[in-house]
């Protein structure tokens, strides 16, 4: 295991120091790549209100490939397998940040309810509409009033509520949400009742998560059967390979072996692509 580290800390050390050295272009087009991935996430990571210094994700970007590549060539003692490795580190912090997103806002989903009927009891105690979505960032937990806290500063600072919450549309983009900030807006303009609004969209809100739930339950099935049928293939190919590697040989030797080769990946990607579009129910 050590001769392995040790070879590989030379190889790609010698490798960066020759590309350095006579491939100037090369490492200024790389750190120039790495910038505007750290720049990316800080802004994405901004908007989640996590707060990392731009040195410690360059680091995290410089190291992630390779330390992926060092793990890939320690299990394999493949180079080719570490370069891939490589690859797969490059975008792993960028696809890490993708799903703290995704699990940011569906928090914020989840959390819709019970702040609409905080808002909803509020109004109908006496308060206004800041002072109730002030009592949503009091009693409601981290992400939805770390937003609506966002949109009372944006308030005080001179930007009016319309916008602030046109901002905080496009920042979770949620048709719920829409709904609430529209419902908001109108009502801000013609003077409609808005307490009971809110109670009309807790309740839509509500059979809209139950349907939703229904339609996950039913297509699970569709989606399980679609993605064991659809690794079965690759997973045969790959058992009868490591057992018989001279199995296949007349088919990728011979070019009506090739062509039904070449026919039965297109028409396995596209059994993929058609088993998630039909499981996929648009609501």
């Amino acid at each position: 295991m050590f001769i392995k580290l040790a070879i590989f800390v030379l190889v790609f050390s010698s490798a960066g120091l020759l590309a350095w050295q006579y491939f100037p272009l090369l490492a200024e087009r790389i750190s120039g790549y790495q910038t505007k991935k750290v720049k990316e996430s800080a802004k994405r990571l901004d908007t989640m209100f996590v707060k990392v210094p731009a040195k410690k994700l360059f680091l995290i970007h410089t190291l992630a490939p390779l330390a992926a590549a060092a793990i890939g060539f320690l299990l394999t003692g493949k180079l080719f397998i570490a370069l891939i490795s490589a690859a797969f580190g490059l975008v792993l912090p960028t696809i890490i940040i993708k799903r703290l997103d995704v699990n940011r806002k569906r928090k914020f989903q989840a959390q819709l309810v019970d702040s609409l009927m905080i808002l909803s009891s509020s109004l109908k105690g006496g308060l206004s509409l800041l002072q109730s979505i002030e009592t949503v960032v009091e009693e409601m937990p981290a992400p939805i009033s770390q937003e609506f806290a966002l949109v009372l500063r944006e308030n005080k600072m001179g930007i009016p509520l319309d916008e602030s919450l046109e901002g905080l549309n496009r920042r979770m983009k949620s048709d719920e949400l829409n709904l609430i900030t529209t419902a908001i807006s109108v009502a801000r303009e013609t003077g409609g009742n808005l307490p009971q609004t809110f109670t009309q969209l807790i309740y839509t809100i509500r059979e809209k998560t139950k349907l939703m739930g229904k339609i996950r339950t039913l297509t699970t099935q569709g989606r399980l059967q679609g993605a064991i049928m659809s690794f079965l293939p690759i997973g045969f190919a790959g058992v009868v390979y490591s057992l018989n590697p001279r199995f296949f040989d007349i088919m990728l030797q011979n070019q009506l072996g090739q062509f039904l080769l070449g026919y039965a990946l297109v028409s396995q990607l596209i059994g993929i692509f058609l088993i998630m579009k039909f499981s996929r129910v648009e609501v």
